[in-house]
C-alpha cells in the first residue's frame, strides 16, 4: 500500500448524526477486517461540533495496532468490512464512542469525526 498522508477534514454541514455514519473515501482491495480482528491503523480523529484534532497516529509517526474490541463500539461497528489500503470515514455519537457528558473522559458527550486507513489486519 502507498503511504498516505494525513487526511483533511471537512466541516460538517448538518447537526451531528444520531446513529453510526460509515463513510468510504477509498475501497481498499487487500484483506477484510472481521469483528474481533486486531487491525493495524493511521488514524486521525476531531470533535464534530469544534473541528478541533484531538488525536492522530500521524502526528506520532506511528500506526495503531489494536485487537477491535479493546476500541470504542464506533470503530467495533465501523471497520468490519473494510478492506486493507482502504479508507474510511466515521462519524461516532457519543453513545458509541466515550459515552454520555460527564462520563469521565475528556471526550464523553461528543460526537467524533475519524478518518481511518487500514493498514493490516491479523
Amino acid at each position: 500500500m502507498t503511504e498516505r498522508t494525513k487526511p483533511e477534514f471537512d466541516a460538517p454541514s448538518t447537526p451531528a448524526p444520531a446513529d453510526l455514519v460509515i463513510r468510504d473515501i477509498i475501497e481498499g482491495d487487500g484483506a477484510e477486517a472481521k469483528p474481533g480482528d486486531t487491525v493495524t491503523v493511521h488514524y486521525a480523529g476531531v470533535e464534530f461540533d469544534s473541528g478541533e484534532e484531538f488525536d492522530s497516529s500521524w502526528s506520532r509517526g506511528k500506526t495503531l495496532q489494536a485487537p477491535l474490541l479493546s476500541l470504542v463500539q464506533g470503530w467495533q461497528d465501523g471497520i468490519p468490512g473494510m478492506k486493507v489500503g482502504g479508507r474510511r470515514e466515521l462519524i461516532i455519537p457519543p453513545h458509541l464512542a466515550y459515552g454520555p457528558a460527564g462520563g469521565g473522559h475528556f471526550l464523553s458527550g461528543k460526537t467524533l469525526i475519524f478518518i481511518i486507513d487500514l493498514v493490516a489486519v491479523g
